[in-house]
């Protein structure tokens, strides 16, 4: 895919026109700027806590793409992917010239993707130094350009820019806008920075594609001992960065990957993690990075006087965030490319605690239930999510994919048939009832689900048929209560599991009709 490019260099200009440029600063020297600024405190061990503001997750009511020739037959429009005018776009962006314009901004140069032949140039300009941080650790830092550059993606972050809702033809006062064809991204009125990063993504999931790319909403992580991969699928708060954050191998990377015909890579150079109720015995590697050096806490609750943080109070948001360099965990894998993968792990937090903790699935069964991508979304990741709430989200990510979901689902079917990986359904929700009333699934006792399946623990145990989804469910796992591989066998009334789990198989039937017509009739049988 070819980024055609502004007939202008929006970049160049607000640079030509700014009071002061500080471009590729350090880590170090951010911290100082940030620090005079006001922008957040120094923390006990190093790290640097901020608040986002009003909004404290992502807005997808307030994303859209810019409708033009060159997009509007790729893109998957609808409430993921809005469409905007392209007079509209130029209005927003003439207003944030305007605001950034004899302003002190900091310049980030990034790329983005680990193999070099699917690099992206990623300038990254806003108004903070702490975002200006953020950008430096989510993406991979690169040299500084000339301000005369034209990288492929150019990010105008505008914080404190409050637009004026449907008098700029928007729905709020903030706005998070994607031209495609043109590389250019406008974010204004929201300090969340997670938005930069998902941004970007969305991007990479429209560009990589259309080259014969597989992007993944995925972490991904490597044997050292046998040199075997492995992706993990999931939203945010079903255990991708904690499950594959394991101790036992190297990390690729924990939210954004991509499968070539040569194996997979990390799009990104830093590590996102939700920190609330993080605990040092379940998830001792990043609980690490809460008191680092170089990592950014967002919205993260800490004492005043001692600066030491409490990773338990959600009295600001359930979506607490650390920001670190993936560089700085301990167990990473150093090379651009890893091997394709032997396993394929599809993650989804169950609400209705009636799931198998973790399902073997046929080739069929794995498409279907990567389209459907069930789960229940966690609270504070989205902009007034108090409580769970069941969701498909197709590709497990649909916010941010920009294509229809068939597209990543035929690149996947190539890539498992290339590689012959076996994909499985593990469940890291509730079991013992619903939510509210069971509990969730022991983080230790997943894990040792997931070591089993990489480990090849599973090949000799039986399996039995799930009557209703026709997966084979593990009749027993090593180290693993064999009771709780049974839900059913869990809760205390199975009349009331059998009445919910048919309940949900009809949410699936009823999900999937959107795509029956779109694949093949073995992928459409392969559900419930």
């Amino acid at each position: 895919m070819v980024i055609s490019g502004a007939p202008n260099n929006v970049a160049s200009i607000v640079m030509s026109n700014a009071s002061a440029i500080h471009h590729n600063l350090s880590v170090p020297v951010l911290y100082e700027h940030a620090v005079r600024r006001h922008e957040g405190k120094l923390l006990q061990g190093g790290t640097f806590a901020v608040f986002s503001g009003e909004r404290t997750g992502r807005s997808p009511k307030d994303k859209y793409v810019v409708r033009t020739p060159d997009t509007s037959e790729h893109v998957w429009w609808g409430q993921h992917n809005q469409p905007m005018g392209a007079e509209t776009f130029e209005r927003l962006r003439a207003k944030a010239v305007a605001y950034l314009k004899g302003r002190e901004i900091y310049v980030q140069d990034t790329v983005v993707a680990q193999d070099p032949h699917h690099r992206k140039t990623v300038r990254v300009i806003t108004e903070q130094a702490y975002h200006s941080l953020f950008a430096r650790t989510m993406f991979i830092p690169s040299e500084s350009k000339p301000a005369d550059h034209r990288p492929d993606i150019t990010i105008l972050h505008c914080p404190f820019l409050q637009l004026e809702g449907e008098g700029d033809g928007v729905r709020s006062e903030a706005v998070v806008a994607l031209n495609l064809a043109e590389g250019i991204i406008l974010i204004a009125g929201t300090a969340y920075a997670g938005e930069m990063k998902k941004s970007v993504f969305t991007a990479m999931n429209y560009y990589l594609p259309l080259e014969g790319v597989l992007s993944l909403h995925s972490a991904a992580n490597v044997d050292p001992r046998t040199g075997k991969s492995a992706l993990f699928f999931g939203l945010s708060g079903t255990g991708k960065t904690t499950l594959s954050t394991d101790p036992e191998r190297l990390l690729i990377g924990d939210d954004e990957h991509a499968w070539t015909q040569h194996g997979i890579f990390n799009i990104e150079g830093g590590c996102y993690a939700k920190t609330i109720r993080l605990s040092k015995d379940a998830e001792p590697d990043i609980f690490e990075q809460t008191s680092e050096f170089g990592t950014i806490l967002e919205n993260v609750i800490f004492d005043e006087d001692t600066r030491e943080v409490d990773l338990d109070d959600d009295s600001v948001t359930e979506n607490t965030r650390g920001s670190y360099p993936l560089e700085s965990l301990r167990n990473v894998y150093e090379h651009e490319v890893a091997p394709h993968p032997a396993h394929v792990i599809l993650l989804t937090a169950d609400a209705f605690g009636v799931m198998p903790p973790i399902a073997r699935l046929t080739p069929e069964q794995a498409l279907y239930h990567f389209l459907s991508g069930y789960t229940c979304k966690l609270a504070g990741t989205e902009m007034g999510l108090t409580d769970p709430q069941t969701t498909f989200s197709p590709c497990y990510g649909a916010p941010f994919m920009a294509l229809n979901p068939t597209v990543y689902a035929e690149l996947l079917e190539q890539r498992l048939r290339m590689t012959g990986a076996q994909t499985w359904l593990i469940n890291t929700g509730w079991t013992g009832g619903k939510y509210g009333v069971g509990k969730r699934i022991a983080i230790q006792e997943t894990r040792k689900m997931v070591r089993a399946v990489l480990n090849d623990g599973l090949r000799s145990v039986e399996f039995r048929r799930d009557a209703l989804f026709g997966f084979e469910v593990p009749v027993s796992a090593p180290g693993v209560d064999s009771r709780l591989l049974d839900p059913r066998e869990v809760w205390s009334d199975a009349e009331e599991y059998d009445r919910v789990y048919a309940g949900l198989a009809e949410k699936f039937k009823a999900n999937f009709a959107q795509f029956r017509d779109l694949v093949r009739p073995e992928v459409a049988a392969a559900g419930p």
